[in-house]
């Protein structure tokens, strides 16, 4: 079962709960770009795809407001390397 990611645009935050235990991506937007500055998944939840859908889900979002994306935490970098069907959402 995939948890529900909700957006927090107030707070610039992807986030979602599993098993009780939150599990966040930060961003910053500025001029229509969204900067992912952190991906975070506790070990104690890790190893579950959360950190992948809440990537995708945020360059979902960036894609459906037409942002660009700088993934400026390794996690995102390395996601979005791996999936050259965002590529066109990289700055």
């Amino acid at each position: 079962m995939q948890a529900e990611i909700n957006h927090n645009p107030r707070t610039h935050r992807f986030e979602t709960k599993v098993d009780g235990v939150p599990c966040v991506l930060d961003y910053t937007l500025i001029d229509g770009v969204m900067t992912i500055t952190h991906t975070i998944v506790p070990s104690a939840v890790g190893g579950r795809g959360i950190a992948s859908n809440l990537v995708r889900t945020a360059l979902d979002m960036a894609r459906a407001e037409h942002w660009k994306v700088d993934p400026a935490c390794s996690y995102s970098e390395i996601w979005m390397t791996r999936h050259p069907e965002y590529q066109d959402l990289h700055i």
